[in-house]
């Protein structure tokens, strides 16, 4: 009877100790979550220096090593049609040490290539969408062109003869092209370039006739006279060309959009997964707020959750122009 009693006595001991090693871990484990960062984070950008990608996502790598108190070192890793950075991020540890900062290539690629090393949907964690870009049509000067209504008429004018540039197969701007080929009931020619550059010098010198990108390609060119930008693919108008309309003010129900998104590895944990997202829109709402604008970026404030609904909204929007188009990437 006494054995019982003392094994009764140890058992409730033992109990109560696990009880309370439990009560002491949560503290813990929240405490190492509010510690996040604790060390340098590193932001992989696929696509080299100099771009709107690369100037929005060290804009955003700076305000969130100010907010957290840590350094948020942006690295460019690019090639593969921006699959090399990627990849870098998919196969990296799931601490939150190091993300993804990418546009909306990064959902469309593996769409139009042969092999791609990464699922979009399995091997990344959505953290934030930071921006939406309307994209610019923009038309050579030349031509008898002042809107989507008379660009319309031209092209139907000459079927099969107007062209229309685009930077590279299967980005933003070609499958804006596409779209619009398709909304409008139009017939012509889409010419690949190797880069944006190369085409804007040919839709100036005459040798293209249309070219729908990002509109801070087209701005400086527009202002400048040297083309004419005669709409823009959001649904509205951009708050840096008010007084551009918009595609869907002709073709109802048209809208496209390059976007920007932080990514982490898959199973990033959700608390350093939450407060990376709350961080992010912090810094959306500082003075980041007015230079976004001012390239004509629209901001994108949200859940995790919200962005994970529009990435797969977009990815299901983006196979149907890709399928129909045939768009591929030999």
């Amino acid at each position: 009877m006494q054995k019982n009693f003392h094994r009764r006595l140890a058992l409730q001991g033992g109990l109560a100790l696990i009880a309370s090693t439990g009560a002491l871990l949560a503290p813990v484990s929240a405490a190492w979550a509010q510690a996040y960062p604790a060390k340098p984070v590193r932001v992989i950008i696929p696509f080299p220096p100099g771009g709107t990608l690369d100037t929005v996502g060290r804009q955003l790598a700076q305000k969130l090593g100010e907010q957290t108190g840590q350094n948020f070192i942006v690295e460019n890793k690019s090639g593969g049609n921006g699959t090399i950075g990627a990849d870098a991020v998919a196969r990296a540890s799931a601490d939150g040490y190091t993300l993804l900062f990418n546009a909306s290539t990064f959902v469309t690629a593996p769409m139009t290539m042969k092999s791609v090393p990464y699922g979009v949907a399995k091997d990344f964690t959505p953290v934030a969408l930071v921006a939406k870009a309307p994209l610019s049509v923009a038309i050579n000067k030349n031509l008898p062109i002042t809107d989507v209504k008379s660009m319309v008429s031209y092209a139907k004018a000459n079927p099969g003869k107007m062209t229309f540039a685009v930077g590279s197969i299967g980005s933003a701007g070609h499958l804006s092209t596409e779209l619009l080929k398709r909304a409008g009931n139009l017939d012509y020619l889409i010419v690949p370039y190797k880069g944006t550059a190369p085409a804007f010098q040919d839709l100036i010198g005459g040798q293209i006739d249309g070219f729908i990108d990002p509109i801070l390609g087209s701005l400086q060119y527009h202002k400048s006279g040297m083309l004419r930008v005669i709409a823009v693919t959001s649904a509205h108008r951009a708050p840096n060309l008010p007084d551009v309309p918009t595609v869907a003010e002709t073709v109802p129900g048209y809208e496209f959009y390059s976007w920007y998104g932080l990514w982490g590895p898959a199973r990033l944990p959700a608390d350093i997964t939450a407060r990376l997202n709350t961080e992010v829109n912090k810094a959306l709402a500082t003075d980041m707020k007015d230079k976004l604008q001012e390239q004509g970026l629209l901001l994108t404030p949200g859940s995790t959750a919200d962005f994970a609904k529009f990435q797969a909204d977009d990815m299901a929007r983006s196979q149907k122009i890709i399928t129909e188009g045939n768009i591929r990437v030999d």
